[in-house]
């Protein structure tokens, strides 16, 4: 274990509990001497502790050894205020509906940050009946490419996962889309409103046919 409840941590939810010493002393079965010497970093509670010390404090043991509290407000269980996690070791992707304590090989991940399309990290939305085919112009290579595209809804979220040569593309059910998101292995997690992507791809040119072909003759001229 690479983290450990600290004392500055346990007085610190301790006071925010209005706790005394003594009555965390006797939730716990230990004397008020115990308390105060883990408060002044003169010892550590035993690892048996730490489920009554969660308990105590009406928190996950995850959240008492990171130190993070998660004041969680995403009760409504709306998706559009997911989070994404990406272990940079691994790779390994986590979503969460709300805050949440992370880990992953050891480290304690902090959720990504969409940041709006830009001119590298472009993206193509067809509404396709009751589809939307989304593709990004981006390279697939081993070194540099993109992990995942998302549909989010309020109540919904559609995830696909894509791997290094393949291609950066995915469908996915309309049903009250209102963002989509994709994660670059370099650049991060970027985000759009799938109206948006429509609106920008169409706006030179309308027949999609017609734009496949002139992408297919840019390519070929500057790509």
């Amino acid at each position: 274990m690479n983290q450990y409840v600290t004392g500055a941590a346990i007085k610190e939810l301790r006071e925010k509990n209005r706790m005394t010493q003594l009555q965390l002393a006797e939730k716990l079965g230990v004397s008020d001497k115990a308390v105060s010497k883990w408060e002044n970093a003169k010892g550590y509670p035993d690892i048996t502790l730490l489920e009554p010390i969660a308990k105590a404090f009406r928190i996950s043991v995850t959240e008492l050894i990171s130190g993070n509290t998660i004041h969680n407000a995403n009760v409504s269980a709306n998706m559009l205020r997911s989070k994404f996690y990406v272990c940079p070791i691994c790779g390994n992707l986590i979503h969460s509906m709300g805050e949440a304590a992370i880990h992953c090989h050891g480290i304690q991940l902090t959720p990504l940050v969409a940041e709006s399309t830009e001119e590298r990290h472009m993206i193509f939305i067809e509404r396709v009946e009751d589809e939307y085919y989304v593709r990004i112009d981006h390279s697939m290579t081993k070194e540099h490419y993109i992990s995942f595209v998302a549909a989010a809804s309020s109540g919904d979220m559609q995830m696909v996962k894509l791997y290094p040569e393949g291609n950066a593309e995915a469908r996915f059910k309309i049903r009250g889309v209102k963002r989509i998101f994709f994660y670059c292995n370099r650049d991060g997690l970027f985000s759009i409103d799938p109206v948006k992507g429509i609106d920008d791809k169409e706006s030179g040119y309308d027949d999609s046919q017609e734009r496949r072909e002139l992408e297919k003759a840019a390519n070929l001229l500057f790509g």
